[in-house]
């Protein structure tokens, strides 16, 4: 992919969307924040960015909110802010995002969208911060904001901030959007949420023993679209949840077995098909633009 601002003065990134490929809640921090365990599979594809430079240092959001979010309360803005302070940079710049991520659904659309200006800025802007410095500033903003930063399939622990990469086969996905969307704070609060599951190593996710999403028994109980949605899914393989999100996705070895899969389900399910991959499109994108 080739980055080139066009006659306007956009230029525009993607910002890729990732599934848990598992997820399990191992314990909580002294400060009430919850340990986990999951793989993060990055996806060739998500939303994509504008920006648009601009000399007086204002920062603004081009077009209308996104799920009536105020433009001061945008991840996007808020990044493109943070990274202006750290860096003390006097520029400005217009944002435009193109949703293509249903929001609510864990599959980290405002996360990324976050990491893309971060990521893009600090190339356009010259701010010259390296990937550790960006990936502080991006877990202030929000804990999956890192791994896109990173832009690298990982395993991830902690709060989802420490990441290993890792190289997984090749596979796509049948993706599915149930249309609800439950707070994470909400589904934390559940009487049904196991927050104590024994740790495991990246050997027992790689063996196939470890599948599961904390939050699926929550959501299928709590959520009759969910519920809905799986058993759609089950007769043409094995379904998952992805984050604490509705996603629901199914896992196939080629493009043609995922969209023959997709041609099963009812009309009425809002589906797709995406490929997993190992590194982020945007750190493509950034290689073509010569300025890294």
């Amino acid at each position: 992919m080739t980055v080139q601002a066009d006659a306007a003065g956009w230029s525009y990134w993607p910002a890729p969307a990732k599934l848990n490929l598992f997820l399990q809640i191992t314990g909580r921090r002294a400060d009430g924040y919850h340990l986990l365990q999951t793989v993060f599979r990055l996806l060739d594809w998500g939303d994509r960015i504008g920006l648009r430079l601009r000399e007086d240092g204002q920062i603004h959001r081009d077009g209308p909110s996104v799920a009536g979010v105020a433009e001061a309360d945008d991840l996007v803005v808020r990044a493109a802010i943070a990274l202006r302070n750290v860096s003390n940079c006097a520029k400005g710049v217009d944002i435009r995002v193109e949703k293509r991520i249903p929001a609510g659904g864990g599959f980290g659309g405002g996360s990324s969208d976050a990491a893309t200006v971060l990521v893009a800025l600090n190339a356009l802007w010259g701010t010259g911060l390296d990937e550790d410095a960006l990936a502080a500033i991006g877990m202030g903003l929000g804990a999956d904001v890192p791994v896109f930063v990173r832009g690298r399939s990982a395993w991830a622990e902690g709060v989802g901030e420490l990441l290993t990469p890792i190289e997984l086969p090749e596979a796509w996905y049948l993706l599915v959007d149930p249309g609800v969307h439950v707070p994470t704070a909400e589904l934390f609060r559940s009487q049904h949420l196991t927050r104590d599951a024994k740790p495991v190593k990246i050997a027992d996710f790689a063996s196939g023993t470890v599948l599961g999403n904390a939050f699926e028994p929550v959501l299928r109980r709590q959520e009759p679209a969910i519920e809905a949605t799986f058993q759609a899914l089950s007769g043409i393989g094995r379904a998952r949840l992805t984050g604490s999100g509705s996603g629901c996705f199914v896992e196939f070895a080629t493009r043609v077995a995922a969209e023959q899969a997709l041609a099963e389900l009812p009309e009425q399910l809002r589906a797709w098909v995406a490929a997993g991959v190992d590194r982020s499109p945007l750190l493509d994108a950034l290689e073509t633009t010569g300025i890294v």
